[in-house]
């Protein structure tokens, strides 16, 4: 299992954990299973926003003398009434929500404490400046939990969070469908078919500009809908007109800047297994360049995916590396020093191409590799 540095958190993650969705209605002992066999394959993370009080018990049971190997990333606003989830701003009802988290858990602390599902900008500023925004940073000084996060699908709202310091993680829904779509406060225009009937032209502006941003603010990114509830595995349901397989979608959220890990959704121990075997696929499984070229609903011309296909350089150069850094730069207006210091460990410098086109000739996406080579050289070696 590959472990990646969750941010400036400090905490190490697998970079594929376990949505918690998938406990639910499951016996103690059908979660001890998927919790057996996490451990054996050092999957150590677990997003517990479901308020759901048997999968909580079940899983406290399953974590008893094994709860230091797991990182668990709870939700604050998130409580269970008359059978079903809530979302909560309700502070006594916050307060009980997590009470009764920590109780069913059977541990004194999560690791991530995900401020639940603020999807408008305006939602954001009443938390940040509210007593939800309090009790989280109490809960932090007191050790119950380690960091605070906030779970969005709207890249502007995550945005004005991520922007204010106070947040050091963000769960966010990461796929190459709803990477296209603009901000919504609705999240169901995210998977709703009437926005997909049209050709989408490349990413929203706004999520790539999240995603690098989070990468130079040193501010972690947990990953939902990764398989956009398994529509993308199904080239019916595929918003994109063509199936993606696990590997594919696993390995384009894992390629974003400033991702840790991807919460995988599994319902069963086969699909558990599937996400888990990503770390013994091939490169050729791992590919979705070939893939999202051929999407016939959906058009990355132009733009770097981070895929590799353009390597190898004759001159040694990493592009997709080099690529992704001067995205950091173009978004920021000008090169930050800890994106300059990264660009300078790199053993071979943008100025060093030679223009033979190779890359190019490569790329499914037709990116200009000499211009951006020409223009990585121009903001970090001047």
């Amino acid at each position: 299992m590959v472990y990646r540095k969750l941010g400036s958190t400090g905490i190490e993650v697998s970079e594929i954990g376990m949505g918690c969705e998938g406990f639910a209605g499951k016996t103690e002992e059908e979660v001890g299973q998927f919790i057996d066999l996490m451990e054996r394959e050092g999957a150590n993370c677990i997003d517990l926003y479901s308020p759901d009080p048997q999968m909580r018990s079940a899983l406290g049971a399953a974590l008893r003398g094994r709860r230091e190997k797991f990182v668990l990333q709870g939700h604050l606003c998130t409580i269970w009434k008359d059978g079903q989830y809530k979302r909560t701003r309700d502070m006594e009802e916050v307060k009980e929500g997590f009470r009764d988290q920590l109780k069913r858990l059977g541990t004194d602390y999560v690791d991530i404490g995900m401020i639940h599902y603020v999807d408008s900008v305006s939602e954001w500023e009443s938390v940040a400046g509210g007593p939800i925004m309090e009790y989280a940073l109490e809960l932090k000084r007191k050790g119950l939990i380690k960091s605070i996060g906030l779970s969005s699908h709207n890249p502007q709202a995550a945005l004005a969070a991520i922007r204010t310091g106070k947040i050091e993680v963000l769960m966010f829904s990461v796929n190459p469908c709803y990477d296209l779509m603009p901000a919504s406060e609705d999240v169901e225009e995210l998977w709703n078919e009437d926005n997909y009937k049209d050709m989408l032209v490349n990413m929203d502006p706004e999520r790539q500009q999240l995603y690098e941003e989070c990468q130079r603010r040193g501010i972690g990114i947990t990953v939902m809908k990764a398989f956009g509830g398994g529509d993308l595995l199904d080239g019916e349901l595929s918003p994109a007109g063509k199936a993606l397989n696990t590997f594919q979608c696993l390995n384009y959220a894992l390629t974003r800047p400033a991702v840790a890990s991807v919460m995988a959704g599994a319902r069963t121990m086969e699909e558990l297994k599937k996400s888990i075997a990503y770390e013994h696929a091939s490169e050729e499984e791992k590919d979705y360049a070939p893939a999202l070229a051929a999407f016939p609903k959906i058009s990355w011309k132009g733009h770097c995916m981070y895929c590799g296909h353009c390597a190898p350089c004759p001159k040694g150069i990493d592009i997709a590396t080099t690529t992704k850094f001067l995205n950091l730069a173009v978004a920021q207006g000008g090169a930050p020093e800890t994106v300059r210091e990264h660009y300078g460990t790199l053993v071979h410098k943008a100025s060093e191409c030679i223009a033979c086109g190779s890359c190019e000739k490569r790329c499914p996406f037709e990116v200009k590799v000499i211009e951006n080579m020409k223009k990585a050289a121009d903001i970090f070696e001047r």
